[in-house]
């Protein structure tokens, strides 16, 4: 089972893929929300990114079948955490500090040294 990095509700950037940012007409990087985080696979799934469109049987007798557009999970090494304080992409760090008589593990970011 890989460690992650990434957790629930960061916000991160697409390094790899059709929506990488460096590629985008505007020349600006799009974000997206970690909706779920899969551990075990490797994958998180990304609010607005890896888009597919899924088709829904009907469920009973006189409802209609449907189309629907949802988030399919990605490989959690093609993103990468973006810092809530200096606001770049980075790697993140893990430090340890001490709460009293515990010791707590921190994430830290790479460019800025911040701990969030």
């Amino acid at each position: 089972m890989p460690k992650l990095n990434v957790r629930k509700d960061d916000t991160v950037v697409l390094l790899t893929g059709k929506q990488e940012y460096k590629y985008t007409p505007t020349g600006k990087r799009r974000e997206g929300k970690v909706l779920e985080v899969s551990p075990k696979e490797g994958k998180v799934i990304v609010e607005g990114f890896n888009l597919v469109t899924k088709h829904l049987k009907p469920g009973r007798a006189g409802q209609s079948g449907s189309i629907v557009t949802v988030e399919s999970p990605i490989y959690a090494c093609k993103v990468q955490v973006v810092c809530p304080h200096c606001g770049k992409p980075t790697r993140i760090a893990h430090t340890f500090t001490q709460d009293g008589d515990k010791t707590i593990k921190v994430r830290t970011c790479k460019k800025c040294s911040k701990t969030f």
